[in-house]
């Protein structure tokens, strides 16, 4: 079972609880090389990281913060990101000769045995959980296990395009992703494989129904329709209808060979379903191929791990 969570997932665990909670429990922790959380509650000038715990006060050195400060490759940023937020952490010593024990922390310790004993061992299709800390335009930055980032770029989220990520996800945001490979240190993801092929999504739809979808684009033969992250319709033309809002639409035809769905729009309005929920049809394991296109079509849409 992995026990390299993304950060804040294993806060309230039983056992960071339970060792957390008294001095004890932490020498426990100390000599078990343990991976606790607890809260980032401010950031030094020197940029070091104050940890707030139940039994009392740790300190992150700033070179202790996370891989690459020393070196220079990971910027300040990502300590002072992490202030009012669940950081993870492995004990270095227990300074007990004050009134108020003094635990000296290291994030940098657990994001090393997290990439030596599980991110380090994962393959091109293994499928993991994550967790989004932040979006850009160009993609969305995920932990992949003890605050370890990685990026899924925008064209690999899902087939339906998207304007930004945020039509998508949210920070916080629990979800799965693909290993796609690897660029030196780097882990390269992807997430389009894990919303279902064509086929599995449009057999939630049929003929004849009336459903929600949203306004993606709007080209010179007809609108496109998100009706799920991995399936759009096209819609005739209409004035009035802006990327962005909410349509009800009426199914006009599905084709399987040529993978399409043909919509009518009843309505456009404005609404807050600009980020559908994510519909998983795979949420762990391994995958070498996947093919999104149906056999009939003439274009094949896979991807090989």
């Amino acid at each position: 079972m992995n026990k390299y969570f993304p950060e804040g997932e294993g806060l309230k665990t039983p056992d960071n609880t339970r060792f957390t909670a008294t001095i004890d429990g932490m020498l426990e922790a100390l000599k078990g090389g343990k991976i606790l959380e607890g809260i980032a509650a401010m950031c030094t000038p020197e940029h070091d990281v104050i940890v707030d715990l139940p039994c009392g006060t740790g300190i992150i050195r700033r070179e202790e913060g996370a891989l690459g400060i020393a070196e220079g490759i990971t910027k300040d940023i990502a300590l002072l990101s992490k202030v009012g937020k669940p950081i993870c952490f492995k004990i270095v010593t227990i300074d007990q000769n004050s009134l108020q024990p003094k635990f000296i922390l290291s994030r940098k310790a657990a994001q090393e045995e997290c990439m030596q004993s599980y991110i380090g061992k994962l393959v091109p299709g293994d499928v993991i959980p994550a967790k989004v800390t932040h979006l850009e335009k160009f993609g969305c930055f995920v932990d992949i296990g003890c605050g370890i980032p990685s990026l899924i770029p925008i064209d690999l989220i899902s087939v339906s395009r998207i304007n930004h990520p945020a039509d998508r996800f949210y920070n916080g945001q629990n979800i799965f992703v693909a290993i796609k490979g690897r660029d030196r240190d780097r882990i390269l993801l992807s997430h389009k494989e894990l919303l279902g092929s064509w086929q599995q999504n449009a057999e939630n739809f049929s003929v004849g129904q009336t459903v929600t979808g949203i306004v993606r684009s709007i080209e010179d033969y007809g609108i496109f329709i998100e009706l799920a992250p991995n399936l759009a319709g096209l819609a005739e033309l209409r004035e009035n209808v802006f990327p962005g809002q909410t349509a009800s639409a009426f199914i006009k035809a599905i084709i399987p060979d040529k993978m399409k769905v043909k919509l009518i729009i009843v309505d456009a309005f404005e609404s807050s379903l600009s980020r559908p929920r994510l519909g998983y049809y795979i949420t762990g394991g391994h995958i070498d191929r996947w093919v999104y296109s149906v056999p009939e079509a003439a274009k094949r849409i896979e991807t090989v791990f």
